[in-house]
């Protein structure tokens, strides 16, 4: 609480409650760096999720968890219509923080704590939900909550994953009682899912850079990883001549060199990252013969991504061919991004302006949320927080309470304006 300004305590918004919700979370796989470790369906993930029940059932909500694990605490609204969903999850990478995921979670929490305060019912019902899986650190996967909520798991392909202790999916689904079956058979009926709002931390410093609490998100990127292979000539360092060399390393050098310029030609959203590059035969006194690399490509614009994926590509064979050497070009992986709905814009922007007294600051998300696997079939949206140095998956990861606080009363607004539409 040191720093925290009390004004920021008003219409039913509390911050020293929320600063405790989050304090006894974060207990629950708290590690010797003072980080989060809270693998996927680990007993330290499902414990978590059991206090959040434990506080949703004590603001009245009722309260389920499905086949997935998935859990939702559910306020009745004023009307039998669609629901209003905001959340997120509350696993962590190894080694993580303290925010990502459960400020999202907590942030929802909040808002219904400040209704029951304020005495105030929205017309539409409203849940608090936390997705299972998000991170994805047990399985190099993630997103299993949110995939299983809108019928995208298949049991029997699930059922071949294997976890990075060589422990079957369905054995570790076993021990927090869940089976492949149920977390296929997950599936929610999206009629009855109005719109998703997540709040989450930002991941990255523009809000910082700005001295702003609070974003509004215009799109989360979709990723695509494409594989470059140059294949020169390996030979002896010290007899061929520089002027008689198919070196792929200079290749791949000149390549990388170029790929950070093609993004900012496109738009202010894409980037483009080499993050994995191998040399063979990677020797001292051996000119490089190949060279294999990843680049990881993303926008919020599908149309966007693939001119700086078309970009890439033809840089790669422009280089391959003034070097004269050859070049291969694989696609490994192809995720659409997710654009927020322009309503969605204007409302969550609205909610800045009118809580904030500013205009809303927009800003892509580079990073996959659930709300991008939800987002493709309801209306969603998300709000960033403040990040600190733009840390995350890390035990420095801190947000401010001022700002997430400030963050929770543009979300209640938010949400009360979708609410009563």
């Amino acid at each position: 609480m040191d720093g925290y300004q009390n004004e920021l305590t008003h219409s039913g918004v509390n911050g020293e409650r929320l600063a405790k919700r989050l304090a006894e979370l974060a207990k629950i796989g708290w590690t010797e760096e003072g980080g989060c470790e809270r693998i996927s369906f680990s007993q330290e993930e499902l414990k978590a999720k059991e206090l959040v029940m434990k506080w949703m059932e004590e603001e009245g909500l009722d309260v389920m968890m499905d086949g997935a694990g998935n859990v939702f605490g559910r306020l009745k609204g004023q009307e039998d219509v669609p629901a209003v969903l905001s959340g997120s999850h509350v696993d962590s990478v190894p080694h993580g923080g303290h925010f990502d995921g459960p400020l999202g979670v907590l942030s929802a929490l909040e808002v219904v704590s400040a209704w029951r305060e304020e005495g105030y019912q929205p017309k539409r019902p409203f849940e608090v939900v936390i997705f299972s899986d998000e991170e994805g650190a047990r399985f190099n996967g993630g997103l299993t909550g949110s995939q299983a909520f809108i019928g995208q798991i298949e049991a029997d392909e699930e059922r071949k994953r294997v976890d990075y202790e060589g422990r079957s999916y369905e054995e570790v689904l076993k021990e927090v009682g869940l089976t492949p079956e149920s977390v296929a058979s997950a599936k929610r009926d999206l009629d009855d899912v109005y719109a998703f709002i997540e709040v989450h931390i930002e991941q990255g410093k523009r809000l910082e850079k700005a001295n702003l609490p609070t974003g509004v998100v215009t799109g989360i990127a979709g990723p695509t990883w494409l594989k470059v292979i140059f294949k020169g000539v390996a030979g002896h360092a010290g007899n061929t001549p520089m002027n008689d060399r198919q070196d792929a390393l200079v290749a791949a050098s000149d390549f990388i060199r170029q790929v950070k310029d093609f993004p900012p030609q496109v738009s202010d959203s894409g980037v483009a990252t080499v993050g994995k590059l191998e040399v063979k035969p990677n020797g001292v006194n051996v000119i490089p013969g190949e060279v294999e690399l990843t680049v990881d490509i993303r926008d919020i614009k599908n149309e966007w991504k693939e001119e700086i994926v078309r970009l890439v590509k033809t840089c790669a064979q422009t280089v391959a061919g003034k070097q004269e050497i050859a070049v291969e070009l694989e696609e490994l992986m192809s995720v659409d991004p997710v654009e927020i709905p322009q309503h969605m814009q204007q409302k969550a922007s609205e909610a800045v302006k009118e809580v904030l007294g500013s205009e809303a600051y927009h800003l892509p998300s580079g990073a996959g949320h659930d709300a991008m696997i939800v987002g493709r079939y309801v209306p969603a949206a998300m709000l960033f927080t403040q990040s600190k140095d733009g840390i995350s998956h890390n035990p420095k990861e801190w947000s401010s309470l001022n700002d997430c606080v400030q963050t929770v009363h543009v979300l209640k607004r938010f949400v009360e304006k979708v609410c009563d539409e």
